[in-house]
């Protein structure tokens, strides 16, 4: 087991709570059947849709596969709905009224108002964000695909997260609703809408339920990347825009938190900036590139001893234990980037390393006298 000198705790990052202002309103449009277009009034624009297979379970009862050159009957009405793969349209199960069963039909081949009778309401709660009409929707059993598309990919998860709903997002996530759907043109998930449109709680339940905070649209852009973009473009010292530039920082510090929250950091190895902008260059643990993060998001104890001008270096295991002058207990410590193993104070040694020692096998503590060499 690996651990730091001088920090035994293995710092991981942190984030000070903050305000969570509210931002521009997300403008919803009308609805035309399944198409969807929306207006949003900031200078960044962005475009809602879903890409992964659904989670879906079909109706339990028979049915057909649909055949173009079979002669269907009248429809009696749709009985269930599927997504296609990559969120490139919809199936939709047909009653028929006469004795046909049960049959998966394409929606092309549906008319229009027999699709729009069925999925009207579902858009309409989702572009409404009403969490009371996607619930009694959800809960009518009528074979909804939780994670529909419309025409252009998007799910009712991308609405609503883009529209802010806290209990819209939790209503279709505990339906099943994938969180990590992404847009079948710009491969946009539900967290790029709740950060794009600023949206911090939103944001945050979606980190909570699984959304991916990593996860990258098509030009290579995480939720995070695009909050930055967006912030970046965003009018300085308006007052208009002040609630919407702490919104964004909001998101932004939540996110930060998110990706690096089990992140442990080696060693600090640089400092720039001043004030508020103080930033450390970090080495971390797993091996990942070494990046510059805000102090803020730093274990206290890493910044502390970095401006004392502490050593830091990264132990191997411990070989030996002694009591040091002033009856203060030492330990043995085997450095992986150094060939001489040094006597350390307890305080400045990993608590796990030294549970494992003392637990470990009676000889470790032996070697004591081979490698001391009484000092």
């Amino acid at each position: 087991m690996d651990a730091l000198f001088v920090n035994p705790s293995l710092s991981r990052l942190k984030i000070s709570p903050s305000l969570r202002p509210a931002a521009a309103p997300f403008s919803p449009s009308s609805l035309r059947l399944l198409h969807h277009s929306h207006h949003h009034p900031h200078p960044f624009t962005l475009r809602v849709s879903a890409q992964q297979t659904p989670q879906f379970q079909e109706p339990d009862l028979t049915y057909e596969r649909f055949d173009e050159d079979e002669s269907y009957g009248e429809v009696n009405k749709i009985i269930g709905s599927r997504a296609l793969e990559g969120g490139k349209g919809m199936e939709y199960l047909i009653e028929w009224k006469d004795d046909h069963a049960p049959t998966w039909v394409p929606s092309n081949y549906i008319a229009s108002d027999v699709v729009a009778e069925y999925e009207t309401p579902w858009w309409n709660a989702a572009k409404k964000a009403d969490d009371s009409a996607l619930k009694h929707l959800i809960s009518s059993d009528d074979g909804r695909d939780i994670d529909a598309v419309d025409q252009d990919g998007r799910t009712a998860l991308l609405f609503v997260a883009g529209l802010g709903s806290d209990p819209c997002v939790r209503v279709l996530a505990e339906a099943g609703a994938n969180v990590n759907h992404r847009d079948n043109r710009g491969g946009l998930t539900a967290l790029h809408m709740a950060a794009g449109y600023v949206r911090p709680g939103v944001a945050k339940l979606l980190v909570e339920l699984g959304a991916d905070p990593e996860a990258e649209d098509e030009r290579g852009r995480t939720p995070l990347d695009l909050a930055r973009e967006v912030l970046k473009a965003t009018p300085k010292g308006n007052p208009m825009q002040f609630a919407r530039r702490l919104g964004l920082e909001n998101v932004i510090k939540d996110l930060e938190e998110a990706i690096f929250e089990y992140a442990e950091v080696q060693e600090i190895m640089e400092k720039r900036g001043k004030g508020n902008q103080v930033e450390y260059l970090v080495k971390w643990k797993d091996g990942a590139d070494n990046e510059w993060v805000k102090a803020g998001l730093i274990g206290e104890d890493l910044v502390r001893n970095f401006e004392e001008g502490l050593e830091y270096a990264v132990a191997e295991c411990l070989v030996g234990r002694r009591e040091g002058d002033g009856g203060r207990r030492e330990y043995l410590v085997k450095w992986t980037d150094k060939g001489e193993a040094t006597w350390e104070p307890e305080e400045n040694v990993d608590p796990d390393l030294i549970k494992d020692f003392e637990e470990g096998p009676t000889a470790h503590k032996d070697v004591e006298a081979q490698l001391s060499g009484g000092s």
